[in-house]
């Protein structure tokens, strides 16, 4: 089998070269390239001042090979519940964790504590208070608190995001006056927190308030998360000491070759630093460091023409990758043309210039591209290789319906022979 690329490819040589070399009973797949990912979190980390910490968001693809590849480049890792802190901690011993997310069970606290997680991004009084009466039980453990809050935001500024998580009514983190009734239990001498006030330690605000954002508006949110921090400090008289402004950085589907300014980002994060002398900031990003580093391949089975369009159906679908469907857009792809037909009857090809590709689900809403003119000439037989698939794309997908076999997984370290192959 020879293949060959056509149309503009994000995809390494090596993850071409890998695919290539698949049997077709290997796909669909996953393939990510590990030391392209490295370089990418390098890259950002040096992007960023000394005094912003860089935490990846373990639920954008919580892999082991991912988590082991990033630990490098990062501080630490934020996980959101107790099954994520488990597997963190057996994939990247010894790293740092920071606990966030709503509805925390009493039992993941207590593991969590158990485990030494040293940040707590609290969402509720409640939180607080079972979190207090887990270390009422263990004297010698001690947490470092951000109190989550939904800040309010300028008129607009979230208005054209793809997912907001503050600003607005949701179930995310503590409206601001309840804010400052929380942090009187942390800081008043007396109370129901006061047996274990001083292990119960208030360092700051945590406030991850959207999704998409480009740096100049992340930038801007920045300064409205930092500013109403140092308020809240100032009007309660404690010292802030870091604040957590979660990730969100603009991932473009329709253009993979459109990156966030991390560049200008860090220019502009160093600036508002040299403003709050001794102030630690933490960003918490997870699709804008892994998207751009897996890609989901796999082969056409069929194309056909329906009331003047054309399908091409592939192997697999949005069970495997659920990111189209989610967001509502169109996978960017590529085609690898997969040279000779074994069969005796004539070969499918698209027609029409443009096709949409749907997955084997008995439902129309298993898309994955819509009349994508990138499929102009794509046949039966060839492969199809789908751009940023390094986030937020196996894990999030409904893996059972209609029990199709799971895709392989594979993480190239090195050449493409050196690729290391795990079948889903």
């Amino acid at each position: 089998m020879t293949a060959k690329t056509t149309a503009k490819m994000t995809a390494t040589e090596a993850v071409r070269s890998h695919v290539a070399g698949l049997e077709p009973e290997q796909l669909p797949a996953y393939v990510y390239d590990l030391p392209a990912l490295r370089a990418h979190a390098a890259a950002v980390r040096a992007a960023l001042p000394e005094r912003v910490e860089l935490y990846y968001a373990a639920k954008a693809n919580p892999e082991a090979p991912v988590l082991a590849a990033l630990r490098d480049a990062v501080h630490g890792y934020e996980v959101s519940s107790g099954g994520e802190l488990a597997h963190v901690r057996a994939a990247v011993p010894g790293a740092p964790l920071a606990f966030g997310g709503p509805g925390k069970t009493p039992a993941e606290i207590a593991a969590a504590v158990d485990a030494g997680v040293h940040r707590w991004h609290v969402e509720s009084e409640q939180e607080l208070y079972r979190l207090a009466a887990v270390l009422a039980d263990r004297p010698d453990a001690v947490v470092d608190v951000l109190l989550r809050v939904n800040l309010p935001v300028g008129a607009g500024a979230l208005d054209s995001v793809a997912l907001a998580m503050g600003g607005r009514p949701t179930p995310f983190g503590l409206d601001p006056d309840r804010a400052e009734a929380a942090v009187r239990l942390l800081t008043e001498p007396v109370g129901p927190l006061a047996p274990v006030r001083r292990r119960l330690r208030l360092r700051g605000v945590h406030a991850h308030l959207a999704s998409g954002l480009a740096a100049a508006e992340q930038l801007a949110l920045v300064e409205q998360i930092v500013g109403w921090s140092a308020r809240l400090a100032e009007r309660h008289a404690f010292a802030l000491d870091e604040v957590n402004v979660g990730g969100g950085m603009a991932v473009d589907y329709a253009d993979p070759g459109a990156r966030f300014d991390w560049t200008a980002f860090g220019e502009g994060l160093g600036k508002l630093l040299d403003r709050h002398p001794g102030l630690i900031l933490r960003i918490e990003p997870g699709r804008a460091l892994t998207a751009y580093c897996g890609w989901y391949a796999t082969e056409v089975l069929d194309v056909k023409r329906s009331h003047g369009e054309d399908f091409a159906v592939v192997r697999g679908g949005t069970h495997h990758l659920r990111t189209p469907a989610t967001r509502g857009h169109s996978q960017p792809f590529s085609t690898l043309p997969v040279d000779g037909w074994p069969h005796p009857w004539e070969r499918p090809a698209v027609t029409t210039g443009r096709a949409t590709l749907a997955g084997q689900l008995c439902t129309p809403k298993d898309v994955l591209a819509h009349a994508a003119p990138a499929a102009a000439g794509l046949r039966a037989g060839d492969r199809v290789v789908f751009d940023m698939a390094g986030a937020y794309a196996w894990n999030i997908s409904h893996h059972e319906f209609l029990m199709h076999p799971r895709p392989g997984f594979h993480y190239l370290d090195g050449p493409a022979e050196d690729g290391v192959a795990v079948e889903g």
